[in-house]
């Protein structure tokens, strides 16, 4: 999805400050970028290293390997990054089946332990990595990042790097859209021309092998090698790792006449993403796309992963269809309630909503203090306010004719109807059975995670009913950009102001900068930092905590202090 809305300036407090050469300078970074510098390293394993899915006994790890001839793949594990004490050590193969990606999957680890790896070949050695497993029992502390949206083209990955070098982070949520299907041509080609960084292939990505191509290069962004190794990865997809917007029958993206059948092409961009990301291939006879997972962290938190893409969702409403026939608010009303409204349109499948509820009832009857979802899309309700004149003074400043989108938010803003289609505001009635669901298992204290929007976001949840349900926290891409930066800060900040105004679930939102947003967890207390990087198209930038919110219970529920 391309969405966003711009927000205000809040500059709380300087972070940290990429160095001369755009590098974070930690101890750990260095002994990375020192094996990422060696030629044979760089020879062989040319895409780093990373672990993920982590449970309290095993971690998954992974890389590839470059040099085609090689398939006997050696790995260790040990507590120590100097490799002096070695807990385990194998090998195994790899070969073009599988692109030469390996997985290993490291098991009877001891819980809440970090641990180092690497893998060799012939002797040369992969760069570090460092990862860790789930803690049990009783837990003073957990740090997350949660992350969506790094799209090649727009810049670099330079908030990967602020994460990588974060010490309060202990694992990495990321939620999505962590590769993009566009061309070279595609969105984001005059910004990728003009750093050197087109997406390759040229074309946009259809087949197996372009798919493969298209993960290599994120790969080689130096801020995701350093954040691979050094924190573990938690994730899911959107759906720009298959293409824009899809559903169980198709997707916005996806052309048959000329792109083939779109349940291979689908398929093939699940191949891929399970070849190269840290996540564990499905049990045997499973299906790729059911990745939902429930990840405990001690007696502190949970954390629940939603699939909403390839398992449940029905196919979008397009306001192209309907728009035309929305005159006054009884059209409107009718629209929203017989149209959007439509009870037997889903977002999640019955098992996934399955594993929802026994995951929550297994989060409270275990005493949890925290239950967090990972989320790919917003789900707070969030309509267009009234932007006909901002627009049109924006369009006027500019000496610009009026864009088609203008005439469209516009429209939206005087009905007021949702922003877009894609997210839960396109599905309310699967929202609320996603609320009652919840309810039922005695949980309406979520914290729900989300990306896809490309910006920042502090949202209330509430049911139909007003009853509160949590809170939401939305992180801005890593490098997409949002829709209404062309405005300049000006137009940002009135969007900003208008949004929050118009929306009772709307707390803040910025989607005017780049970043991701730090999560604290303590037993009494959850604080969210939404960290920003001040540029994406060099690797020279700083970072700033642009925003700190804390959450606080109310009743059975969640707000913001």
């Amino acid at each position: 999805m391309q969405f966003p809305f711009p927000r205000r300036r809040f500059l709380k407090a300087a972070l940290t400050t990429g160095a001369a050469s755009g590098v974070l300078l930690t101890s750990w970074g260095s002994k990375v970028l020192a094996a990422v510098a060696n030629p044979e390293t760089s020879r062989v394993f040319s895409h780093g290293v990373a672990s993920g899915d982590p449970t309290h006994d095993s971690v998954l790890l992974w890389t590839r390997v470059s040099a085609a001839d090689s398939k006997t793949v050696s790995w260790e594990l040990a507590l120590d990054s100097d490799f002096s004490r070695i807990v385990q050590s194998g090998s195994t193969e790899t070969s073009q089946a599988r692109n030469h990606t390996v997985k290993i999957i490291a098991e009877n680890l001891h819980p809440g332990q970090s641990y180092y790896y690497r893998f060799r070949v012939d002797g040369v050695f992969s760069e570090p990595g460092r990862t860790r497993t789930l803690p049990e029992g009783s837990l003073a502390r957990l740090g997350l990042a949660i992350a969506s949206c790094s799209n090649f083209p727009f810049g670099f990955f330079n908030a990967y790097e602020v994460i990588a070098a974060d010490p309060d982070i202990d694992f990495v949520l990321h939620l999505g859209d962590y590769i993009y299907e566009y061309g070279a041509d595609g969105w984001g080609a005059d910004e990728g021309a003009g750093i050197g960084r087109a997406h390759s292939p040229a074309h946009e990505i259809v087949s197996l092998e372009d798919y493969r191509q298209r993960h290599a290069q994120y790969k080689s962004d130096v801020g995701s090698r350093l954040m691979h190794a050094a924190h573990p990865l938690i994730c899911t997809w959107d759906d720009h790792e298959s293409t824009n917007n899809p559903w169980l029958d198709g997707a916005q993206n996806h052309q048959s006449d000329t792109e083939g059948e779109w349940r291979a092409r689908r398929e093939a961009s699940l191949q891929a993403y399970f070849e190269w990301m840290p996540v564990r291939d499905p049990a045997p006879g499973g299906s790729m796309a059911e990745l939902w997972r429930h990840f405990a962290f001690g007696n502190l938190a949970s954390l629940i992963t939603l699939e909403t893409r390839h398992t449940g969702r029905s196919e979008q409403i397009d306001y192209g269809d309907y728009l035309e026939s929305i005159s006054n608010e009884s059209d409107r009303d009718r629209f929203l309630r017989d149209v959007l409204g439509d009870a037997s349109r889903s977002m999640l499948s019955t098992e996934m909503e399955s594993f929802l509820s026994s995951s929550l009832e297994k989060s409270l009857s275990e005493s949890q203090r925290w239950r967090l979802i990972g989320n790919q899309i917003p789900i707070a309700r969030t309509h267009v306010p009234d932007v006909a004149n901002l627009l049109e003074r924006e369009v006027g400043q500019r000496n610009n004719p009026q864009p088609d989108s203008h005439r469209l938010f516009s429209q939206l803003g005087l009905l007021n109807l949702p922003l877009y289609l894609d997210t839960w505001d396109g599905y309310p009635a699967a929202r609320e059975r996603f609320y009652k669901q919840c309810s039922a298992a005695g949980a309406s204290d979520l914290i729900v995670l989300t990306g896809d929007s490309h910006a920042f976001w502090a949202n209330q949840l509430f049911n139909d009913s007003g009853q509160r349900m949590g809170v939401e926290l939305g992180t801005a891409g890593i490098t997409s950009p949002g829709d209404f930066e062309n405005y300049g800060p000006e137009g940002a900040a009135a969007f900003d102001r208008l949004v929050a105004e118009h929306n009772q679930e709307v707390t803040w939102t910025d989607c005017t900068r780049r970043g991701f947003v730090k999560l604290v967890l303590t037993p009494d207390s959850a604080k969210a930092d939404y960290v920003a990087v001040d540029n994406v198209k060099t690797r020279q930038y700083g970072s700033y905590i642009l925003r700190s919110v804390n959450i606080v219970r109310r009743g059975d529920s969640l707000g913001f202090s």
